[in-house]
C-alpha cells in the first residue's frame, strides 16, 4: 500500500461519508486502486438478510476492486445509536478492525477509512474513534462541516487530534448549509486558526457530485 488516511469529523452527519468517496475518486483520477473501509456503522437496514448500511454500500460501490461487505464494514448496527449503545450485544474489538484493514491494505494502493461520528465517539466501554486512528497508524484528515458553530467544534476537534500524537495530514470544508451568512469568511477563520492545510473545499448540493467534488480537493 502506497498510503491511506483516517476520516473522522467534528460531528456526525457533516459529510465523511462524501469526503470519504470524493477522496477516493480522487485518487483514482491519480491511477491509484483504491479501496474504501467503514469499520463501524449503526442506522444498518435488512437487505439480502443482512444488516447493510447506505454509506457503507456507497463505499463499496467506490472501491477499484470487488471486496466483500463485510470486510469494508465488519460491525453494522440496526439501531440509529452510538455504537456503544447498538453494538452492546457485540461490541467492538479493535483487533478485528485491525485485521481487516490489514487484509484490506494487500489489495490496493490506498485505502481511506471512514470514522464513527467523532473523533471521541465511542466504540465500546473504553474505546472511542480516537484509539481505532491510533491503532491503524494513518494520517488523519479531519472534515468540518461549515455550519453555525463550526469554528468551535473545528478548534476543539484539532487541538484533540493534535495532542492524540498521530500524523495529521489536513482538514476538508463540507459547505452543509446552503442558508448560513458569511460562509466564505467562516472558512477563511478556519484556514488562519488550523495549523494543517485545507485540502478541499466541498460546495453545498442537495446530491453528491463525485466528479465535481474529486476536481476540488488535493492532497
Amino acid at each position: 500500500m502506497e498510503k491511506g488516511y483516517f476520516i473522522t469529523g467534528t460531528d456526525t452527519n457533516i459529510g465523511k461519508t462524501w469526503t470519504t468517496v470524493t477522496l477516493m475518486r480522487y485518487f483514482k483520477i491519480q491511477g491509484k486502486s483504491v479501496v474504501g473501509m467503514k469499520p463501524v456503522a449503526s442506522g444498518c437496514r435488512v437487505q439480502d438478510g443482512r444488516l447493510r448500511n447506505e454509506d457503507a454500500l456507497l463505499i463499496q460501490e467506490n472501491t477499484s476492486l470487488s471486496v466483500d461487505y463485510d470486510l469494508i464494514n465488519p460491525y453494522a448496527y440496526e439501531l440509529p445509536v452510538s455504537p456503544h449503545i447498538a453494538g452492546v450485544d457485540n461490541p467492538v474489538k479493535l483487533d478485528l478492525l485491525i485485521a481487516k484493514f490489514e487484509l484490506l491494505k494487500t489489495l490496493a494502493d490506498v485505502v481511506v477509512v471512514e470514522g464513527a461520528g467523532g473523533w471521541y465517539s465511542p466504540l465500546n466501554e473504553r474505546e472511542d474513534n480516537s484509539d481505532l486512528a491510533k491503532a491503524l497508524a494513518l494520517p488523519v484528515i479531519m472534515v468540518v462541516g461549515i455550519r453555525l458553530g463550526c469554528i468551535n467544534h473545528a478548534k476543539l476537534t484539532y487541538q484533540a487530534i493534535m495532542q492524540s500524537g498521530v500524523a495529521f495530514a489536513g482538514w476538508i470544508a463540507v459547505c452543509t448549509d446552503p442558508e448560513l451568512l458569511s460562509r466564505d469568511d467562516n472558512i477563511l477563520t478556519l484556514k488562519k486558526t488550523l495549523d494543517v492545510p485545507l485540502l478541499g473545499v466541498l460546495p453545498y448540493r442537495k446530491v453528491a457530485d463525485f466528479k465535481f467534488f474529486s476536481e476540488r480537493v488535493k492532497l
